[in-house]
């Protein structure tokens, strides 16, 4: 398979190498953009699970533009776990969501004001098996909604990646409890064959006394499995939407590698590759052809000829002839 292959069968990783962007993912959010205006007066923003950043250079670009520095200078802080190369107006953490000192440190870095917006494109490494997948990344969502509580203001907005599993009204009712606003939207860019989606929860309002609580999360417990399985008019329905233009590309359809008439091809390696990523001894070894192997089964024993059909039809040492004269001459005395 060349090197060209996958720019033909996903356009928007093309694109993406094209304009700079670190990942196609980039394209997401500027689609969730174009419906929602999520940038608009924003002065601090966050991005969980950021690397390896495509959506922390949206914000950079969106936000910070031509602005200088100054107590009026947009600020963005991108946090990970995973290590991530610079960007520029991006301060980085690499830290755990799941941490009251990640929290923290993200307050510190605003000067002890909270975000206006904050969002989190992280998944897990999918395993095929979707009610796992579903579940995992559920958990992520909640770990990020937890720490959202923490440095969101008032009225605030968060984005983060939903999988539309049987469960998903869980998800929707955790949320209600501090966004009267829920949205449930699919970017163009992101594939039809994908359960993924975005939520875009705005109007950020907490329950009346609450306190943000690493360790012990709030949950609702008005929850009704039961009710929230019903269909129709009894069920409450999250609305969703369609983000990015009609005639912007199909991202599940394969497109020559000459795009217009004129403009000719030529390969753009990535943006910027991974930093240390955790399968990296893994390529190597694979590369270099030093995987361990499992041994295969034990060579066969050596075998004699084959047997000819002399010796299947000569019984009892007769010649090959006779004993075929003696088979056709019992067949012609059955009755």
């Amino acid at each position: 398979m060349g090197r060209s292959s996958k720019d033909k069968r996903d356009i928007y990783y093309r694109l993406a190498k094209e304009e700079g962007w670190r990942a196609r993912s980039a394209f997401k959010l500027l689609q969730l953009d174009e419906e929602f205006q999520l940038f608009e007066g924003v002065r601090r923003a966050v991005d969980l699970c950021a690397a390896p950043g495509s959506w922390s250079q949206v914000l950079s670009r969106k936000l910070k533009g031509g602005a200088g520095e100054g107590p009026e200078a947009v600020k963005i802080v991108a946090v990970d776990l995973q290590a991530m190369a610079p960007l520029p107006g991006v301060v980085q953490i690499q830290g755990d969501i799941t941490k009251v000192s990640t929290a923290q440190e993200i307050i510190q870095h605003f000067e002890g004001q909270p975000a206006d917006l904050v969002v989190c494109d992280g998944a897990p490494d999918v395993t095929g098996l979707h009610d796992i997948d579903e579940y995992i990344q559920a958990q992520l969502l909640l770990a990020a909604l937890n720490i959202t509580t923490h440095v969101l203001n008032k009225g605030g907005t968060f984005v983060a990646k939903i999988f539309r599993g049987k469960d998903v009204t869980l998800l929707y009712s955790q949320l209600r409890i501090f966004f009267p606003n829920v949205t449930c939207a699919k970017p163009r860019s992101s594939r039809n064959s994908s359960i993924e989606a975005f939520v875009v929860c705005r109007g950020y309002c907490p329950p009346e006394g609450y306190v943000p609580n690493m360790s012990n999360p709030l949950l609702d417990h008005c929850y009704d499995v039961d009710f929230n399985q019903l269909e129709g008019p009894n069920r409450v329905i999250v609305p969703f939407l369609a983000c990015g233009d009609l005639s912007a590309y199909d991202s599940d359809r394969t497109y020559p590698l000459q795009l217009a008439p004129g403009k000719e091809y030529s390969y753009v390696p990535p943006t910027q590759p991974p930093i240390r990523p955790p399968y990296q001894e893994a390529c190597f070894l694979k590369k270099n052809n030093l995987l361990a192997k499992e041994p295969g089964p034990p060579p066969l024993e050596e075998a004699g000829p084959a047997p000819s059909y002399g010796s299947v039809l000569e019984p009892q040492g007769c010649p090959p002839e006779t004993a075929v004269e003696n088979v056709l001459a019992s067949l012609s005395m059955s009755p």
